[in-house]
Order: structure tokens, then C-alpha cells, then sequence
């Protein structure tokens, strides 16, 4: 009898264990808002506080108390000086006369009040010369400045020189006062801080403040190649910065010295960095370049590449002012940097970097509390010993599962095998409708509805992804309930499942050498530990104790992945204001898809636990609907003035023709204003400017006889944007210091060969075309032979700006054609002269065509001209 009786006790125990296992009771609907609400409130109360966390600005008074700290009053106070010179374009008397007096000013005071007795001060103001290729185009300077710092300890052992490297010139009609005012007056305060007091230096520290960055990028050149200081410096540290503040975000080392991450790691006190950023900036995703890539490629020196990018919609504008810097930026990118410097000035690895040149650091801070970075070979071991480990936790945790339910493994392999194929079909469907949104945004010209309304991204975005991957399994498990997997088992399977795609995908990207792969064992990582504490603890068995060490486990996932959401969007939306090129949604709503499927396929489907989940997954669905609906209405209208401009330059231009005869006569003249739009809505101001105005659209017959359309290009970044700018006939403009060529000779070098000598004279700025024509070949000339070598194809670009001296620019083009006959021109010649810094010049007429511009837009503007011959 008690055997039988122990045997029965047994089977209704088993039946229980078997009821409680196959228990599908859900979670009231109700409780599914506090479940979105605690990862709203933790994303607003905790990761966006600490995105823009920052240290109280040091004072004076403080100095007194604590010699030797950074002092961000002081350094916000030379800041004022600095911006209120103004504008500070290249060539002008502001660039070159009171912005250097006013550096060498501050400089001789920091001298006056240095420990000679400890270092040796020499300042300079170095006045050059060069040329040399910047992408497609031959960048030539003339007497260009830079003010130069170099600091020496006494009795100093090594020659050995760590380089601090920012710009004080700015782009036409800004102050420059975030870009990059603020980074010399932050290295004034440094270089004051060192030698004010007792701090111990082994190598020598070389202050260059830039005079022609913006240029671009000659004054680093002129340095690097020119300056007898040059050749001591072992590395760089490069500030720069595209917003107005904010935390300074280092987002390229190297390349291939680890040491200096590690430097960064161990003394900077608020990091800010990531492998993601380096690998974005690398791979062409910010439309942007840094002094940084000067001294990479001409000084084979290595580095770090720190920059301002919080509120990016003032970059290079009018706005970019004093006023709207946050006081206590000075204090945070003060203290990383004195502490980043005083550890490089005496590291041992300056001596001889080359020793140490092995291998890249994969790097993170989390969200800004403390900083990873660890060797390449190291993040490839870690990524594949949590794959492995993935893989067994999930064989294991499906073994665990056979033995618990009673039913066969290869049914419970087939059950995951389907919800791993429901689970793909799932990313495919969110990430095709995120897709879709986005050509059909760009294609009904709705794009950008979330440059101003940055919120608008939740709906257009997010809800799609939600929906996408929450809809597929609430429909799936709805339709499972009599003869399916128990409910939360089949939740765990489709989590698993996701699990595995992400590993897989991490597996692709290290194979690839994908540095950012890290960014995905994160999730996975993370999600591993959980299943092994709910294995460890028997939680899985359960209907919903298994969401405890769930949901515990994806707080820090969940924080990290929106920490770099918020990040990027910060940086990369801006942006956006300044690419014409590409489909601004295909960007934000590629990255919101991919952001979304790190951190939200371990949360979406715990909706499906809810009662009905389907109406609450489709209320993401219903919210994608009404974003779409609203991006078509005022609301969403992207700009606003002052804050989130919509930018355009305009030149007004006057253009002259020349035939190709000996007399190089005029064919024709014209004038008007050259608009260049510079985003994805080229055609805004159609209405504004066109409707019941004098104003017209020209067509664009030009582009098939004249070089760059007739248009007066600039720079290189204009040549992207040239298919969306439109001509305006106007009056003329005023017509002194046109530029000017003249042929100083013409001979034969062979009969297959001929040279010419030219000269170029006018305005500070100049672009140059020359366009080889009749079977001729540009085979030497002047220039730095690099384009030549590279065969790229013509018109061949030399953009020409000087500083101090205005001799005209002479130089020589040899020419060779296959034949011996030379009847008929050789080649095509436009010059684009730029007068960037001279508003008195400025025609009335030209200022009542810029009063029509709304107040929503920003116009660079300034007087240029065009003139083309065929020689």
C-alpha cells in the first residue's frame, strides 16, 4: 500500500510540475504601460543626465585654494576677447593681424608669470608657403601664419616633442567662438597652468595655434613640413570641433599605437570616446577632416582627435557665438586635457613611439561614468569565447528544456528552429518598414521632419521597429495556445533566437575585423548571463520569476545602447544640415534600425506575456501612422531660425567668357548670385524668392560648354552639392581686384610637347580649373605631382589662397598630344576669384536679394566672379 501510495503521490506531483509548466497565464494589460514607463524614465533620468554631465566651473577664488587646477573662468574670459574680434577668414587683417598680436599677447603674459627657472619658453610666428593634394584638389598657400609655443624642461635629456594642435581662424561670417576659439583659449589656460607651477615635464611641449585650417588644412601642413620644430615631435594631440561645446569627443587614435589609448584611459577625468565614432569617421559617414589626417599622412606621426559636437546646427554659421558655449565646458575639456598632458609630456613611450607602433585598442567609455579599452587580439578572444559561450548556453539551456517539459529534444529543436526563422522574419519586416519610411519620406519630399524635432525619429523609427519585431511572435503565440511550447519557454526560445543571429553577425564582423563588433557582445553578453542565472536558479521553469534576472541584466545594455543612440543622434543629425549628397533617412533610420535591434529584441517580446498583446504591439504600429501623417504638417517643418537654420551659400558673381581665338576675345558677360543650397531641400525657397519677384531661375545650358557649369566654385566640398545650385541673373557687382591671367610665355618642349607660363593675380581666394581639350594631356606642371601620378581625371582643381603676400601666383603647365599637330586651343582655364571678408563691398542690390531669405535660413555670403579661356 505504500508503495502504491508513493507512486501515485509521485504522479500528481509530476502532473503538477507538468500544470505549472504548461500554466499560460498572462500579465494584466494594464501593467504594460508601467513597463514602457520604467524604461522611459530610466533613459530620461539617467542617461541623459549623464550624457551632459560636467563639472562646476573652476573660478579665481578657486585658484587660490587649489594652485595648480585648471581655471575655466579664466579661460572663458579670454574667450571673450578672442570672439569679439570677429570674423576671422584667412587674408584678412583680422586673421592675420589682430588675432596673431592678440595670441602673442596672451603668450607673453603666460611667459611673464612662467617658472623660467624650471622651462624654456620660445614662441614663434611661423610664415609660410606650400602646396600639396587635398582629396582631388592641389591646396596652395602663400604666407600663411601660425603662432608657435614651445616649452622645454631645463637640462632637458631628449629632443622628444608632444604636439597640441588647434585653429584660431574661422570660416566667412562666423566668429568661430565653438570652432575652434574655445580649444586655443583652453590651451592658453593649460600652457599657463604647467608653467605657472611646479609640474614636471621629460619631454618638450609644442603649442601650435593654428592660422589656416579652415583653409583648408594648411596650416598643419605648413608646420608639419616646414617648421624647424617639426621634426622632434613624436605625437599629436589635435583639438577641433564641430558644435559649440559639450563634451569633447575623441573619435580617432593612433593609428596603430595603443599606448596613447591607454594614456587616455588612465588620466582623463570625463572620457568621452569609442570605436564606433573612430570607425564612422573612417569610413566617410561624417562629411568632414581634421588637422589630425595632416599629421597622420605627412608627419607619419601618431595621435589623438578630440572635438566639441554638442549643438552642431551652429557650426560654422553666424551663430556660432560666445553666448551660447555652456560655462562648464571650459572646466571639462580643460581638465581632461592638463591631465591627458602633463601623463604624455612623461611617458617613456614618447621617446620612440615606433617601438610601440603594434596593433589597434577597442575602446568605449559607458556613458561617460568610467572608460574600456583593451588591445585588438584581446576584444578578438573575448568575442569569441562569449560566441562559444552563447552557443553552449543555448544547447545546454534547450537540453534543460526536453528534460522539464517531458518532450522530445528534436521537437524542441524544431520549435526553436521555427521561432529563430519567426525571429528573422521579424528584423527583416522592421527593418524593411524603417527602410521604406525612409525612401518614402525622401521621395515625397518629407525628409528631415526631425532636424529641429529631434523626437519625431520615436515615431518614424522606433514604432516601426517595434511593431516589426513584436507583431510576427504576439500573432504567432496567439495561435499556439492548445498544442504549442509553454508560453514563457516559447518567449525565452524567441530571445534565444535573436541571440543567435546577433552572434552569428559578431562572428561576420570579427572575421571582417570590425572593431565595433564589440558593441554587440554587449547584448549578447549580457543576455547570456541572465539565461545562466535563471538555469542557475530554476527561474526559467517559472511562469514570470524568470523576468527578474531578465530585466535586471538589460538595464545595463539597455542605458549603454541608448547612451550611443542619444550620442549619435546629437552629432549626426546636425550634420545632416550640411549633406546634400546622399538620402538623409537612409542614415537616421538605418542607424535607429540598428540600434533597435541590440536593445530591444530582449524587451519587445515580453509584451507578448501582457493580455492582448497584438492591440498593444499594433499601438506602435498606430503611432508610426500618426509620426508619418504629422511629418507632412507644419509641426514637423525641419528649421527654425537661429537654432536649427536650413544653410545656403550665395556669391554674387559677375562672369566673363572668352573665345578661343588669338585674341582670347570676350564671347560674353553676365552677372548674377550663385545659390548653393547645402541639404536634402534644394528647392525650399522656390516660393519665397521666385513667386511674384523680378528673381529667376536660370536653366543650366552652361554645364555642357563651361567648366563646373560657369558656377564659382569655391571649394572642394562644393563640388557634391553643384547638381542642386541654381543660377539667379542680377545686376553686376562691384568689379575690383577681378582676377587676372596673364601668359607670360608659350614654347615647345619637343613636337609633342608644349609648355605654358602663366600668372594669376586678384582677390585672397581663388579657384582654378584647367581642363586639358583636343586630344592634349596635362603631363607636368608647378605643383606637387601627386594628381598626375594618380591620373585623376581632369578639370584638374588648384585652390590658391594667401595671407600676408599678395604676389600673383606663376607657374607652368606642360601639355602632350600623340600627334604633332597643335592647331585649335590645348586647354580650358576658369579662375573663380572670392572676395569672403570684404562686406563693404557688397552691392545694395545683392543685400536686397539676401532680405528675401527667410529668417529660417542662413546665407554665407560674399562677391566672387568667373572667367573661363581656351588657350
Amino acid at each position: 500500500m505504500n508503495i502504491k501510495k508513493q507512486k501515485h503521490e509521485k504522479m500528481n506531483s509530476k502532473y503538477e510540475n507538468m500544470k505549472i509548466i504548461y500554466n499560460r497565464s498572462k500579465i494584466g494589460w494594464y501593467w504594460a504601460p508601467l513597463f514602457v514607463a520604467f524604461w522611459f524614465l530610466l533613459f530620461y533620468l539617467v542617461v541623459v543626465p549623464s550624457f551632459h554631465r560636467m563639472p562646476p566651473q573652476k573660478t579665481l577664488q578657486d585658484e587660490l585654494q587649489q594652485p595648480g587646477q585648471f581655471i575655466g573662468e579664466r579661460a572663458e574670459g579670454t574667450l571673450l576677447k578672442l570672439s569679439k574680434i570677429g570674423p576671422k577668414v584667412v587674408g584678412s587683417a583680422a586673421n592675420e593681424q589682430v588675432a596673431v598680436q592678440f595670441l602673442l599677447s596672451e603668450i607673453s603674459e603666460i611667459i611673464d608669470g612662467a617658472r623660467t627657472d624650471l622651462y624654456d619658453i620660445e614662441k614663434d610666428v611661423q610664415i609660410a608657403s606650400g602646396n600639396y593634394l587635398l582629396w582631388s584638389m592641389v591646396n596652395v598657400y602663400q604666407s600663411i601664419q601660425n603662432v608657435v609655443v614651445k616649452l622645454s624642461p631645463k637640462n632637458a635629456t631628449s629632443e622628444a616633442a608632444l604636439l597640441i594642435n588647434s585653429h584660431f581662424d574661422s570660416v566667412p561670417g562666423s566668429s568661430g567662438a565653438g570652432d575652434s576659439g574655445m580649444m586655443c583659449v583652453i590651451m592658453l589656460e593649460v600652457l599657463r597652468v604647467i608653467t605657472k607651477y611646479e609640474t614636471p615635464l621629460t619631454y618638450t611641449l609644442i603649442f601650435l595655434f593654428n592660422g589656416a585650417e579652415e583653409n583648408p588644412l594648411q596650416g598643419s601642413h605648413a608646420f608639419i613640413t616646414q617648421h624647424p620644430w617639426a621634426h622632434n615631435v613624436r605625437a599629436v594631440v589635435n583639438l577641433d570641433s564641430a558644435g559649440s561645446g559639450g563634451r569633447e569627443i575623441l573619435f580617432q587614435s593612433g593609428p596603430d599605437h595603443p599606448w596613447l589609448m591607454k594614456y587616455y584611459g588612465n588620466h582623463i577625468t570625463h572620457p568621452f570616446a569609442s570605436t564606433i565614432g573612430e570607425e564612422l569617421f573612417q569610413n566617410g559617414f561624417i562629411p568632414s577632416e581634421t588637422d589630425y589626417r595632416i599629421f597622420r599622412d605627412y608627419g607619419k606621426i601618431p595621435g589623438l582627435d578630440m572635438a566639441h559636437t554638442s549643438n552642431g546646427f551652429v557650426y560654422h554659421t553666424k551663430y556660432d557665438r560666445f553666448n551660447l558655449i555652456p560655462r562648464r565646458t571650459y572646466q571639462l575639456t580643460g581638465e581632461n586635457l592638463l591631465g591627458l598632458i602633463k601623463a604624455l609630456a612623461n611617458a617613456p613611450e614618447l621617446e620612440d613611439p615606433a617601438k610601440y607602433a603594434e596593433g589597434h585598442m577597442i575602446f568605449f567609455d559607458v556613458l561617460g561614468w568610467f572608460f574600456v579599452c583593451y588591445p585588438d587580439y584581446v576584444g578578438v578572444i573575448i568575442n569569441i569565447c562569449i560566441c562559444v559561450l552563447v552557443l553552449i548556453t543555448i544547447v545546454a539551456y534547450i537540453w534543460s528544456m526536453a528534460s522539464n517539459t517531458g518532450m522530445f529534444r528534436r521537437r524542441i529543436f524544431a520549435k526553436f528552429g521555427i521561432l529563430a526563422a519567426l525571429q528573422l522574419c521579424g528584423v527583416c519586416l522592421s527593418v524593411g518598414f524603417a527602410f521604406c519610411i525612409a525612401l518614402f519620406l525622401d521621395a515625397v519630399g518629407l525628409s528631415m521632419a526631425w532636424f529641429s524635432q529631434t523626437w519625431m525619429i520615436f515615431g518614424l523609427y522606433f514604432c516601426p521597429m517595434f511593431f516589426g519585431l513584436g507583431i510576427l511572435p504576439a500573432i504567432y503565440f496567439s495561435r499556439t495556445k492548445e498544442h504549442g511550447l509553454p508560453l514563457a519557454y516559447g518567449i525565452q526560445l524567441l530571445m534565444h533566437s535573436h541571440c543567435l543571429i546577433l552572434t552569428v553577425i559578431t562572428i561576420i564582423m570579427i572575421s571582417f575585423n570590425i572593431r565595433s563588433a564589440f558593441s554587440l557582445l554587449i547584448c549578447i553578453g549580457f543576455y547570456t548571463l541572465s539565461v545562466l542565472l535563471n538555469m542557475a536558479t530554476c527561474a526559467h521553469k517559472t511562469n514570470f520569476m524568470w523576468l527578474i534576472p531578465h530585466c535586471i541584466c538589460q538595464i545595463l545594455p539597455f542605458m549603454f545602447y541608448t547612451y550611443c543612440c542619444y550620442a549619435f543622434y546629437v552629432v549626426f543629425v546636425p550634420m545632416q544640415g550640411r549633406e546634400s549628397g546622399t538620402n538623409p533617412e537612409i542614415l537616421i533610420g538605418g542607424f535607429t534600425a540598428l540600434f533597435c535591434l541590440l536593445l530591444s529584441p530582449f524587451l519587445i517580446p515580453l509584451f507578448c506575456l501582457f493580455r492582448k498583446s497584438k492591440t498593444i504591439i499594433s499601438l506602435f504600429g498606430i503611432c508610426t501612422i500618426l509620426f508619418i501623417i504629422l511629418a507632412a504638417t507644419p509641426v514637423a517643418f525641419p528649421y527654425v531660425e537661429k537654432t536649427a537654420v536650413q544653410r545656403f551659400f550665395a556669391v554674387h558673381t559677375t562672369r566673363t567668357f572668352h573665345n578661343a581665338d588669338a585674341a582670347s576675345s570676350v564671347n560674353h558677360t553676365d552677372a548674377g548670385y550663385y545659390v548653393m543650397p547645402m541639404d536634402r531641400h534644394p528647392n525650399s525657397l522656390d516660393d519665397i524668392l521666385f513667386d511674384e519677384s523680378n528673381f529667376t531661375k536660370a536653366d543650366r545650358s552652361a554645364c555642357e560648354t563651361e567648366i563646373m557649369c560657369g558656377f564659382p566654385i569655391y571649394s572642394s566640398r562644393w563640388l557634391k552639392a553643384i547638381d542642386n545650385s541654381f543660377w539667379v541673373p542680377g545686376p553686376e557687382p562691384n568689379k575690383d581686384y577681378l582676377p587676372t591671367l596673364r601668359i607670360i610665355n608659350k614654347e615647345s618642349t619637343s613636337s609633342t610637347n608644349v609648355m605654358f607660363t602663366l600668372e594669376v593675380s586678384g582677390p585672397d581666394h581663388a579657384s582654378i580649373f584647367i581642363d586639358p581639350i583636343n586630344n592634349a594631356k596635362l603631363v607636368d606642371w608647378t605643383f606637387t605631382k601627386e594628381p598626375l601620378e594618380k591620373s585623376l581625371s581632369p578639370p584638374h582643381y588648384v585652390y590658391w589662397s594667401y595671407a600676408l603676400d599678395p604676389t600673383p601666383l606663376r607657374f607652368n603647365l606642360e601639355f602632350e598630344r600623340e600627334s604633332t599637330n597643335w592647331s585649335g586651343a590645348t586647354f580650358k582655364i576658369a579662375i573663380m576669384g572670392h572676395r569672403i571678408h570684404d562686406d563693404m563691398f557688397i552691392e545694395e542690390d545683392f543685400r536686397e536679394f539676401l532680405a528675401r531669405f527667410p529668417a529660417w535660413a542662413h546665407v554665407n555670403s560674399w562677391i566672387g566672379s568667373y572667367n573661363s579661356w581656351q588657350l
